[in-house]
């Protein structure tokens, strides 16, 4: 119920009622008798006192009960005449309200409800109206469990005494008594039903009588107030719900069927308002919603008989047609109610339904109808039949309201999944009574798998979505097929298409459609034999009206969808379901044509008829539109789209490529492709194909070009004929395609050449003509060359054949080679001939030879250096060879003279031979040398005359005549010198224009100088003039990028070099150099051969220029095309450094690494975003590969020099000296006296190592890509096959480059990757990830297990104790790596490994951890994670046979004790208990933050590794007493020290908590463990903890685990506890610190008690319940100046709530008149002007919270005394004017805000703004910060404002309570150090 302003309203505040002052009638209790002077009256008092003193002292069990009841009624009996008041009746009603304890026998019952009797006689009416607060609470619960001698005598005095009270006395404590007295009728046949049943009746009666607001606001009289209590006791009461169902069976009116309903269809409830009875009247004022709410709590009680018996009350006293629902009840309650109902049908029982569909259907009515006449909802609506008028009924009262129900339930997101898949289980039940279920299911067929699509973006987890999937899925296959694809079909068809192009809720229609086809089963036949074929026609036709718009991408992306899912329920149709066509017709008819279009226009209307009409009076069932039809008219509006798409000017476009699926897969399924129109298809598919090859943007030109072979192959494989194939638009169809598809075959787009590879290939396959293919290749290499106004073939061209040819003979290509020439086609074309297939690339393969006839073009230096690099040469010679063979040259015959040529013909085949011959030889000359004795062997050589052609080319003869007439020096000098010049010309002085003509005599140039350098015996005249200029003539070419004139000078540079300097030099240089393979790199510590003296001379330096040259080559993008030459040049160059290589390696290296990673981030991007160009003009992998191959030979020369250097210093060593613990000290000692200089060696190890390590990141960072599945993903999965190729031909060679660097410098590098794999960590910036790295060194053939794991040990040495190391085996540190980080990584790296992996590397571990024990102290730091090392070791060989081998294990558990105390010995946990993290420098030395939940600790701090290997730790150490001593050590090293420590509890970690919680795991640590929570648990800092989060989620189970194996340890605590006395109290000085220390330590062991009992395990201290009420008993007996004191208040207060939170109440019966009388006395000190010395605020505030969590779970024991605090009634909203407020707390808060004059803030948050459960009101967050003084005013006045209206509210929302708000509220509590005294 939503209460507005004017209900939230009192009637009247205490100054306006005409009272001066507020009389607390708790006050009359101190107003008794025993305050009065008179001596009789004492003396009664007196008795009364002693009397009552004997529950304390004589009480021992339950006899002693009836001597105390016996003396007590005789006490009282003594009273004086005229005197009615009881002395102590305050504590006279409480011994007797525990005097009918439920544990107590029947007599003391007995024995109780006399003295109750007579002193109900003796007070009379007046004064137990007044005193009924006393000893009313005592006698609610008892009727509940009373025996039969009990019953009568109960009540007999209710009815005698508590019936008999004024209404004004028996009003608040109304439902208190209503519950008391509901359970006489639970029994029908109890003996005392009648007798309860009058009592109610009764008191019905006098409330009648009472005061009531109506509807004008004045005082009249009725019973509502009996109704409305009795419909709060049915909402809060679980166990009384049967009895008041007993009540309401027999005395609630009808609320029937008003004289003239409305249809709450047709008209508004708003506007009606019924004339109502008076006993209606009754029940439903001042409001119906308690009556509503009353119905929906027993509908949804968890017994099926009380719901049965609401169901029946529903049916014959609450209608759906009742005046009541439709005229007072709201709406949202009316839906309410009827969600309730429906929710029965979950339980699946057949009585409940019955009665349901009674409710919903109405009541039966005579008629001659017959039930069930027609299966089909609409039969309801049409006919005057019984069944009919049911359906009607349901339909006019209960159809909306159950749809909106339902859909409320579906939309309710914030559901758990079992609430979530309720609707769906209650749709399923309703389906059962199709009156109900036709009409509902249809409603919300559609919202209800809305939901579950939903649902399935907002599931908390995967597991929930599947359940509540499993539900609807359920449901959907209970749903009538018809009626499924009704609704879908409506959904995407009924929009018009400015509604489809506006709207975006369309697409989400469509995919709901998709999630339906892939979640729910649409198997059934008549799905997929009429409803798919109907639905995928109707969205065709939907699209295609669509497509015609102009609505951009909108539309595009909608038409998408649309024909996405068309091809998805195409899919699911089967070939059966269009049954079977008729092949012979050829085409469809102009008549048969135009009646199909007219279908098209009317097909949408047909089809809507045909599911709303029922489907027998529709058209689209007729016989002439069958399945057959269907599939003509599917056929025809698909090629529709395809080629209105190809004639739209975009050539073949998005809705082209779904078409041509849609066609594809119908074909698959019907004979109707002879139906098609290939002509028109292909004038089409030429219009498209010409706009393909003007495209601009390669990605959609490259999907349109597949797109448009997909088409051709599907018209290929559908039809049967091949005619199409020989139509003549097919030519220029497949020349188009060719165009767009050239420009993808660049290599500087290798993201899509696999792809266009294989779609050559694809149209070979489909051309008739064989050579089709072939020629337009051909055309397409020529046309760019005239198009660019050039003789020779382009270079681009080149590079495109290439990637052609080289896929084509790759495993990424279309398939296996069916020759030695061209590849097979791909298995998924048509076959073809194999003639067809040797002739694709035959012809384009000799234009590209042609090219080596002239050195001078760019298309020579690229083919020469493709035939060197990336070709198989041998199918190449095969080819040429078979050419030669087939050639007729010379016909030998008798009697004819030889080499004759006879005919015209024999010179054309002599011309043929010429030219093959020719391109032989020039293949041979370009061809590697280990080629060329097989290739001699069977091709005699021709020599080519270059010097003749190169003549005939050069134009400068004019130059050369003038020159050479000089007779001042000799030919050589002046063809050098003339050479010389024209390399120092420039265009101008030689009168040449152009640029080309210039490089061409350049080249010509440097050809003759390299053979004058070459031939010449000798060079002394030239050689000063010859070195500048040529080093200057290759810096240029560099710079213009001229590439033949690259290659031409690096070949003079060479022979130059080889000529001037030594060869000695150049020999040996060339025994040394090369890569660094594994059968040429030898161990560092094997021995090398010296080289003789002669060999040691250093030869004189190359020029430095040289160097600047090669530096700049290898940065430049113009050197990339001739990068092969460079890498060869390089190499060459090499000996010649050999003086200087150390110097020079670190620039190389850096430039080097410094274009790999730009060609390699540019290749990277391009296959993630598709937008970045490459500038490379070569391919980019293969100038990758280039680079990686020269990085690798330069590492490997400069690596065997350094081998050779170090093998020669070592044997000039002296032998080294016997090693021990000695020698090692004292060469330590002696070692680090002076200073010693860094020795030449090391100086270049160090440059060498570190040219190492940026060659590892690089090869690292290489492999690395694609490795990750994430960035796998995120490209583009078209060009999925280019992608995969580029990046496994890459991360290939980076691993084998690392394998080489691996087998040269294995430790080097493995540090190189643990500094990579610590930046991949999550905190660090790194596209890496440590799983990365892990993955490569398994991979890796050098790093095998057994080859790391000493690596990694050996370089631990060198950093913690490289005295033990051999000098070969030591680091040179060039790592910023520590011991610890090694560590770290040596255990990450273990547990990576497979188990078996530990046989090969056990005796090396064991080995390794025993050298460390034998000397720990320098280990110090990493000695924790070598710990964890040692445990890991143990873990995995007990996975494995090879732990089985005890002397082993008992080896491994030997070494991990004496570890265990190495790493407590060197570096005890006393010295750094804070816990701080041991990797970063910049936090501070001091104490964390004390409001953290978890301090941070590094993971190589000791405690963090004890807490992960201690779970472990039975398979580590299999013995007992070794797990044992472990445990203790642990236990004395970390646990007591932690725990004693001065900073504790901050000091403890999660970390640490952890690690005890392990230990509580181990059965053998029990004493240990045990002892040490124990003494954790009694430090009295334990409760200063600030981490409540720590408390909540690891204290507690810590305390748990104790206390299951130590109960008696509440026992302890409470024992602990000391009793109130004034005894022995001192007074001075002393006096209040003795109070203060007394109290603290209650206020503790209070606080144990509490943590305790929630700690425990549901009622684990039931049995202890009775020790803690004595105790609870004594300790509130405590005043101001007793010890312990009153302030214990509050701690008392907190067991209390603890016990409300963790016991069942049935066990806490004994409490309730202890915690009643405890709760009313402290919210009583708060009146004005009474005394606060026994509680102070502080106690108060508790005691209110007690109140708070009472109220807010509302135990029933509890309800019955409810009404002494709140007003539990409708008074609470609704009071009556001039009606005085009863409870205790209303009656407070009227006082308090009379006393103060003003309203203060409110600050207490109210239910209705709370998400989720009710939370209590005053909660420590509220209580944060406000000073004590201002607590009342603040917090504590609009706490007790609110709590009876709040309480009202949160019992009409029925929602839960929030048990954790409860919970975590309490343990702020207990853990709040400033409440301490």
């Amino acid at each position: 119920m939503s209460v507005e302003s004017s209900h939230l309203q009192r009637a009247g505040s205490p100054a306006l009622s005409g009272r001066s002052s507020p009389v607390n009638p708790r006050n009359r209790a101190e107003e008794d008798g025993s305050s009065k002077t008179d001596k009789a009256t004492r003396r009664y008092a007196a008795g009364i006192d002693r009397a009552l003193s004997l529950f304390d002292t004589a009480l021992q069990e339950w006899a002693d009960y009836l001597p105390f009841l016996g003396r007590l009624l005789k006490a009282l009996q003594l009273h004086p005449p005229g005197t009615s008041d009881i002395p102590h009746k305050a504590l006279v009603a409480q011994r007797l309200s525990q005097c009918l304890n439920p544990s107590l026998p029947a007599g003391v019952h007995q024995e109780a409800l006399k003295v109750y009797t007579y002193i109900f006689s003796l007070i009379g009416k007046d004064g137990l109206g007044r005193d009924l607060p006393f000893y009313l609470p005592g006698l609610s619960p008892v009727l509940a469990y009373a025996s039969l001698l009990v019953k009568p005598s109960l009540l007999s005095l209710f009815d005698t005494f508590i019936a008999a009270l004024d209404p004004v006395d028996l009003r608040p404590a109304l439902k208190g008594i209503l519950i008391s007295l509901l359970p006489g009728l639970d029994e029908e046949s109890g003996e005392e039903l009648e007798r309860t049943h009058d009592i109610l009746q009764r008191m019905r009666t006098t409330i009648a009588g009472g005061p009531h607001r109506n509807e004008d606001g004045q005082i009249a009289s009725g019973d509502h107030f009996f109704w409305q209590c009795l419909f709060l006791v049915a909402i809060t009461s679980i166990s009384r719900r049967q009895g008041v169902l007993a009540y309401l069976q027999r005395h609630l009116p009808r609320l029937g069927k008003a004289t003239t309903s409305p249809n709450p269809v047709d008209e508004g409830l708003a506007e009606y308002k019924p004339q109502l009875s008076s006993g209606i009247e009754a029940v439903t004022s001042p409001e119906p919603g308690l009556l509503i709410r009353c119905f929906i709590a027993g509908l949804n009680d968890d017994q099926l008989l009380v719901q049965r018996g609401y169901l029946d009350l529903l049916v014959t006293h609450l209608p759906l047609d009742s005046e009541i629902l439709l005229g007072k009840v709201p709406p949202d309650d009316h839906v309410r109610l009827v969600t309730a109902a429906v929710s029965v049908v979950a339980r699946r029982e057949i009585g409940l339904n019955r009665r349901l569909w009674t409710w919903f259907l109405g009541p039966d009515e005579p008629s001659t109808g017959k039930k069930g006449a027609s299966a089909t909802p609409g039969l309801g609506g049409g006919r005057d039949t019984a069944q009919g008028q049911r359906v009607k009924y349901f339909r006019r009262y209960g159809l909306n309201l159950l749809v909106q129900g339902t859909l409320n339930m579906l939309g309710n997101n914030a559901a758990s999944p079992v609430e979530k898949a309720r609707p769906f289980r209650i749709s399923l039940a309703l389906m059962d009574q199709w009156e109900i279920g036709g009409f509902v299911v249809p409603k919300i067929f559609l919202p209800a798998l809305r939901s579950v699509w939903r649902y399935q973006r907002a599931a908390p987890t995967s597991e929930a979505f599947e359940e509540v999937l499993r539900s609807a899925i359920v449901f959907f296959d209970g749903v009538e097929s018809g009626l499924i694809w009704d609704e879908i079909s409506n959904k995407l068809l009924q929009a018009t298409d400015m509604e489809i192009l506006d709207s975006e809720e369309y697409q989400q229609r469509l995919e709901l459609a998709l999630f339906v086809i892939k979640h729910f089963n649409l198997q059934e036949e008549e799905m997929l034999t009429r409803h798919l074929p109907l639905l995928v026609l109707s969205l065709l036709l939907k699209s295609k009206s669509v497509t015609g718009s102009q609505k951009g991408r909108l539309e595009e992306r909608l038409v998408d969808q649309m024909l996405d899912l068309t091809g998805k329920l195409l899919d699911m149709v089967p070939r059966r379901a269009f049954g079977s066509q008729d092949s012979k017709s050829t085409s469809l008819s102009r008549d048969t044509t135009q009646n199909l279009h007219h279908d098209n226009k009317s097909f949408l209307t047909d089809m809507r008829t045909y599911y709303v009409n029922g489907r027998e009076n529709s058209r689209l069932d007729a016989s002439r539109i069958d399945n057959t039809v269907i599939a003509r008219l599917i056929t025809q509006n698909i090629v529709q789209v395809v080629t209105h798409d190809l004639n739209s000017g975009r050539g073949a476009g998005r809705f082209f490529e779904a078409g041509i699926f849609i066609l594809e897969k119908l074909f698959r399924r019907t004979s109707v492709a002879h139906l098609l129109d290939v002509t028109e298809i292909l004038s089409c598919a030429q219009v498209g194909s010409q706009v393909l090859t003007s495209e601009n943007d390669f990605a959609v030109q490259f999907k349109g070009v597949t797109n448009m072979i997909f088409l051709l192959e599907t018209l290929h494989v559908a039809l049967s004929s091949t005619s199409w194939l020989e139509d003549h638009r097919l030519r220029p169809i497949l020349s188009n395609i060719l165009a767009g598809l050239w420009p993808h075959l660049s290599p500087a787009s290798p993201e899509t050449n696999v792809e266009a590879v294989r779609c050559v290939w694809r149209l070979q396959s489909l051309s008739i003509d064989r050579k089709l293919v072939e020629s337009c290749i051909v055309a397409l290499m020529v046309k760019e060359n005239q198009d660019r106004e050039q003789d020779d073939l382009d270079v681009e061209s080149a590079r495109r054949f290439a990637t052609l040819w080289s896929q084509s003979n790759s495993s990424y290509g279309s398939h296996a080679r069916r020759s030695s020439v061209v590849p097979a086609t791909p298995k998924t074309a048509p076959s073809v001939t194999k003639a067809s297939d040797e002739h694709i690339l035959a012809r384009p393969l000799l234009l590209i030879l042609d090219s080596l006839e002239d050195r001078k073009t760019a298309i020579f230096t690229f083919t020469s250096g493709w035939l060197q690099s990336s070709v198989n040469v041998q199918i190449i010679l095969a080819f040429l060879q078979q050419k030669l063979q087939t050639a007729w040259l010379i016909r030998d015959e008798p009697g004819t003279s030889a080499n004759i040529i006879d005919t015209d013909d024999d010179l054309i085949d002599l011309n043929e031979y010429l030219y093959y011959l020719r391109t032989l030889c020039n293949l041979v000359e370009h061809t590697p040398s280990e080629l060329w004795p097989s290739l001699l062997s069977r091709i005699n050589d021709t020599d080519v005359d270059r010097e003749a052609m190169t003549q005939a080319n050069y134009p400068g003869s004019s130059l050369i005549e003038r020159i050479n007439q000089s007779s001042a020096v000799t030919n050589q000098v002046s063809l050098t010198k003339i050479c010389l010049k024209v390399l120092q010309g420039k265009g101008s002085a030689l009168g040449i224009s152009r640029m080309a003509n210039l490089s061409r005599l350049k080249q010509t140039s440097v050809s003759l100088l390299q053979e004058i350098v070459v031939r010449s015996n000798s060079l002394d005249d030239i050689e000063d003039e010859v070195e500048s200029p040529i080093i200057a003539t290759l810096s240029a070419a560099i710079e213009e990028a001229d590439h033949p004139l690259q290659v031409s000078s690096m070949g003079l540079v060479s022979a130059w070099l080889k000529r001037r300097l030594s060869d000695r030099t150049h020999s040996m240089g060339r025994a040394h150099r090369r890569d660094l393979s594994s059968d040429q790199v030898s161990q560092r510590t094997s021995s090398v051969e010296r080289p003789n003296e002669e060999s040691r001379e250093l030869p004189a330096k190359p020029p430095p220029a040289l160097l600047d040259c090669v530096l700049k080559a290898l940065g430049s993008g113009g050197s990339q095309p001739v990068l092969h030459h460079w890498m060869q040049f390089l190499d060459f160059c090499l000996p010649y450094y050999n003086p200087i290589i150390f110097q020079i390696l670190m620039p190389l290296v850096e430039r080097f690494a410094k274009t790999l990673g730009s060609l390699f981030d540019d290749l990277r991007s391009s296959f993630q975003r598709g937008d970045v160009q490459i500038t490379s003009a070569q391919a980019p992998i293969n100038v990758i590969i280039e680079l990686l191959n020269g990085t690798e030979q330069l590492l490997g020369y400069a690596h065997n020099r350094l081998t050779q250097d170090e093998s020669t210093q070592n044997s000039t060593k002296t032998p080294e000296q016997v090693q021990g613990f000695f020698g090692n000290m004292v060469s330590g000692v002696f070692a680090s006296e002076g200073h010693k200089s860094r020795p030449t060696t090391a100086n270049n190890r160090l440059t060498v190592v570190l040219c190492f390590k940026d060659a590892v990141k690089l090869c690292l960072r290489i492999w690395s890509w694609g490795a990750d599945s994430s960035e796998s993903s995120s490209h583009n999965p078209v060009l999925s096959g280019s992608f995969n190729y580029t990046s496994l031909r890459l991360r290939n060679r980076a691993r084998r480059v690392l394998e080489h660097l691996f087998a040269a410098e294995s430790l080097e590098c493995l540090e190189t990757l643990i500094e990579a794999w610590y930046g991949s960590k999550p905190s660090k910036k790194s596209d890496l990830t440590p799983a990365i790295v892990l993955n490569l060194l398994h991979v890796l053939d050098g790093s095998r297990p057994r080859n790391t794991i000493p690596a990694i040990f050996n370089a631990l040495y060198s950093r913690a104790n490289p005295n033990a190391l051999d000098p070969d085996r030591k680091s040179t540190l060039a790592s910023e790596l520590v011991d610890t980080d090694l560590a770290r990584f040596l255990v990450e790296y273990t547990r990576s490994l497979e188990d078996d992996a530990m046989d090969e590397i056990w005796s090396d571990c064991i080995a390794f951890l025993k050298d460390i024990l034998s000397n720990p102290l320098p280990h110090r730091q990493s000695l924790p994670k070598l710990l964890e090392f040692t445990a890991l070791l143990g873990t995995k060989i007990d996975n494995t046979n090879f732990g089985e081998n005890r002397k082993r294990r008992r080896e491994l558990s030997d070494l991990f004790l004496r570890q265990l105390t190495a790493t407590f010995t060197i570096k005890p946990l006393s010295f750094n208990v804070e816990f701080l993290p041991a990797r970063n420098p910049k936090l501070p030395d001091g104490s964390l933050q004390p409001n953290r939940m978890q301090s941070v600790l590094a993971d190589d701090h000791i405690v963090s590794v004890l807490a992960t290997i201690f779970p472990n730790i039975s398979k580590i150490l299999v013995d007992s007493d070794r797990i044992t001593a472990a445990s203790s050590t642990v236990s004395a090293q970390v646990i007591v020290p932690t725990l004693r420590s001065k900073s504790f509890p901050q000091n403890v970690t999660l970390k640490f908590l952890d690690l005890l919680l392990s230990l509580t795991q181990v059965h053998e640590a029990s004493k240990t463990w045990r002892k040490d929570i124990a003494d954790a648990f009694a430090d009295p800092r334990l409760f200063c903890h600030h981490s409540h989060e720590l408390v909540d989620s690891r204290w507690l189970p810590l305390i748990r685990q104790w206390i299951v194996l130590d109960k008696d340890r509440m026992d302890d605590f409470v024992s602990r506890l000391p009793s109130p006395t004034s005894a022995g109290i001192m007074f001075g000085v002393g006096a209040s610190s003795a109070r203060f220390e007394a109290d603290r330590k209650a206020q503790l062991n209070l606080r144990r008690v509490a943590t305790l009992l929630l700690a425990a395990t549901g009622d684990g201290f039931v049995e202890k319940i009775g020790t803690i009420q004595e105790k609870i008993a004594d300790l509130l007996t405590a005043t101001a100046a007793s010890s312990p004191s009153s302030a214990i208040r509050a701690e008392v207060y907190m067991v209390l709530r603890a016990l409300v939170l963790k016991v069942l109440p049935v066990h806490l019966a004994m409490l309730w008149p202890l915690i009643t009388k405890e709760l009313q006395e402290a919210i009583s000190s708060l009146f004005p002007g009474r005394s606060r010395d026994k509680y102070n605020i502080h106690c108060v505030v508790h005691a209110c919270k007690l109140l708070d969590v009472l109220v807010l779970i509302a135990p029933e024991d509890f309800q019955m005394r409810q009404w002494l605090f709140i007003t539990d009634t409708i008074d609470a909203v609704y009071r009556p004017q001039g009606l005085e407020p009863r409870a205790l707390v209303d009656e407070l808060a009227e006082d308090l805000d009379a006393s103060a004059g003003t309203s203060q803030s409110v600050t207490i948050p109210a239910p209705d703004v709370q998400i989720g459960g009710r939370k209590p009101l005053l909660t420590t967050e509220i209580l944060e910060g406000i000073p004590n003084e201002e607590l009342l005013s603040r917090v504590l006045r609009p706490f007790l404002r609110q709590l009876s209206i709040n309480t009202f509210e949160s019992t009409y929302s029925m929602r839960g309570f929030d048990w954790q708000a409860c919970y975590e509220d309490l343990l702020l509590d207990l853990f709040d150090e400033k409440s301490l005294v």
